[in-house]
């Protein structure tokens, strides 16, 4: 079995594959100030709970943009899994020609999504992934990253808007039936929902015209992904487990 990891800001998502098939998937909170046994411990104890067995693990892969993190996880997955993880990094096959002005910086996030779109999906196509972050990843026919748009997530504009206007609450993210809502809590999710399905078609919309390419495959993926994706034709597909299926997709060609 090969177990995968995508350290994000937020969130740790963990899968596990056995042969080309995702038979589990799990989220823990990303923590900088865990050690190695805490990781290894919430590891084990989260596989365990599904039933999957340490010792049928022989390959691990991670993807991060949280380095702080990196030595205490690698070395629980050592101690822990039994195994020498692959890390995702500049050098690394992935099955893509990353185009971007400096490729050593791009996000290990980010390369995953485009091994994975590219390989499932083929270009030319756009990635929008939902996390901390939003990110429109822009993927040439010839499998090529060439371009990023970064945005505020959709969490983190909920939580600006609660934090920084003393009168307004927190609120659980959903789309109001309707814009023209009456009551606080309405009104802010219809701000943000709304608001950001026309930030989003506005510019998938900008890159499909200066790509010159108006049929464009749109893939959505990260934990805000459903919410949108659901309310807008410009999307094609939701894949909630694109960047894991694409560390699936760095793993094997890194395969020893």
């Amino acid at each position: 079995m090969l177990l995968v990891f995508d350290i994000g800001n937020t969130q740790i998502k963990m899968g596990v594959f056995k042969n080309d098939e995702l038979v589990v998937s799990c989220r823990m909170t990303t923590g900088t100030k865990k050690t190695t046994d805490e990781y290894g411990i919430s590891i084990t104890t989260m596989l365990m709970a599904k039933g999957v067995k340490i010792e049928d693990i022989s390959r691990t892969i991670v993807s991060s943009v949280v380095p702080n993190i990196m030595y205490s996880l690698c070395n629980a997955i050592k101690n822990y899994i039994g195994t020498d993880p692959i890390v995702v990094a500049p050098g690394i096959k992935t099955g893509v020609c990353i185009k971007t002005d400096n490729p050593k910086e791009t996000g290990a996030d980010l390369i995953a999504d485009v091994a994975g779109a590219n390989h499932f999906y083929g270009g030319p196509c756009i990635v929008v992934d939902f996390g901390t972050a939003t990110k429109y990843e822009v993927i040439t026919e010839k499998g090529e990253f060439i371009a990023c748009v970064i945005s505020p997530g959709v969490g983190i504009m909920t939580e600006a808007l609660s934090s920084k206007a003393a009168q307004l609450p927190q609120i659980t993210l959903k789309k109001p039936e309707s814009i023209l809502t009456s009551n606080t809590v309405e009104c802010m999710q219809a701000g943000i929902v709304y608001g950001y399905i026309g930030q989003v078609e506005y510019i998938v919309s900008k890159i499909k015209e200066e790509m010159g390419i108006p049929d464009m495959k749109v893939i959505a993926t990260g934990g805000f992904g459903n919410i949108i994706a659901s309310e807008t034709k410009c999307i094609d597909i939701y894949d909630k487990n694109l960047t894991l299926k694409g560390l699936k997709v760095i793993a094997d060609k890194n395969k020893k």
